[in-house]
C-alpha cells in the first residue's frame, strides 16, 4: 500500500473544518485499503507474469488484469452435434441466460430477447418448424433438451448485431459452465412463418421481432471435435 501523505491543516482552521478533512482522509484510506485488498483477491499482480494461483494476467505495472481462463473459453469453445437426454439445472441456465444480457448493444438500446425453452414439447415444436424450412424430417437441434432462441427487435437499427452477440455470449457461456452448444440458423425463416407468428402470441412476445439464432444447449455426448486450422490471413496488422 502506498503511504498516505497527509497535509497539515493551518493552525487557525476551525474545529468543525478540522473534523471534516479528518473524516475525508479516513475516507479515502479506507477505500485505498478496500481497493487493494479486491485487487488481491482478484489475484493481481504488479509485474508481467501469470500468477499461477489465479491464472490471472497482469501488465505494465498496473492492477489491470485479465483471466486466462476466459481467454480458454474463447479458444476452446466448440459446436456440438451430439447431446444426452440430460437437461441441465436452472442454476446453469440462468447463468448462461444472465450472459447473454450482458452482450454489446447498439446504443445500449437492447434490442434482443431470449425465449429459454426447456419444455419439451415446445422444443420439439420448434425443431419440427426449423425442419420444415430446409423440407426435410429430422431434428435439426441434434438432440440437445433446451433451446434459448434469440430475437431481436426490427425497429432498431443494429439489431441483428445486436442478436448476433447476444448469441456468442450464450454460446461462450455454455462451455465456461460445462455445458454444450450451437447456433442454429433459420429462426428467422420459423418466426416470419405464421406457426412461428402465433408462438410469438403465445408467449406473449408483442411487436416486430425477426428471429436471430437458436442456441442449443445441453452436455455433450462425447468428445468435442477438434478445431479447424485457423487460415494463414486471418489477421491484418496496420503498423
Amino acid at each position: 500500500m502506498p503511504a498516505a501523505h497527509v497535509v497539515q491543516p493551518p493552525t487557525k482552521m476551525t474545529n468543525s473544518r478540522h473534523i471534516m478533512k479528518s473524516l475525508l482522509f479516513t475516507a479515502v484510506l479506507i477505500m485505498t485499503v478496500i481497493t487493494d485488498a479486491s485487487a488481491q483477491r482478484r489475484g493481481c499482480c504488479h509485474d508481467d507474469k501469470i500468477c499461477n494461483d489465479t491464472e490471472t494476467l497482469c501488465h505494465d505495472n498496473t492492477a489491470d488484469c485479465y483471466s486466462e481462463s476466459a481467454l480458454n473459453v474463447l479458444l476452446t469453445r466448440r459446436g456440438i452435434r451430439n447431446y444426452t437426454d440430460q437437461v441441465p439445472s436452472r442454476e446453469l441456465l440462468e447463468k448462461v441466460l444472465e450472459a447473454g444480457t450482458y452482450a454489446p448493444t447498439g446504443m445500449g438500446a437492447q434490442s434482443p430477447v431470449i425465449v429459454a425453452v426447456t419444455d419439451r414439447a415446445t422444443r420439439d415444436r420448434l425443431s419440427r418448424l426449423n425442419a420444415a424450412v430446409m423440407g426435410r424430417d429430422e431434428d435439426p437441434f441434434y438432440g440437445a433438451p433446451v433451446v434459448f432462441v434469440v430475437l431481436a427487435d426490427r425497429s432498431k437499427p443494429t439489431y441483428v448485431y445486436d442478436g448476433a452477440l447476444v448469441m456468442g455470449n450464450l454460446m461462450n457461456a455454455a462451455r465456461a459452465v460445462g455445458l454444450g452448444s450451437r447456433w442454429i440458423h433459420r429462426a428467422r425463416e420459423v418466426f416470419d412463418s405464421p406457426e412461428g407468428k402465433a408462438l410469438l402470441a403465445e408467449w406473449g412476445l408483442e411487436g416486430d421481432y425477426e428471429g436471430i439464432g437458436n442456441c442449443i444447449i445441453g452436455y455433450p455426448a462425447g468428445a468435442a471435435p477438434e478445431p479447424k486450422p485457423r487460415k494463414a490471413d486471418y489477421i491484418h496488422w496496420v503498423e
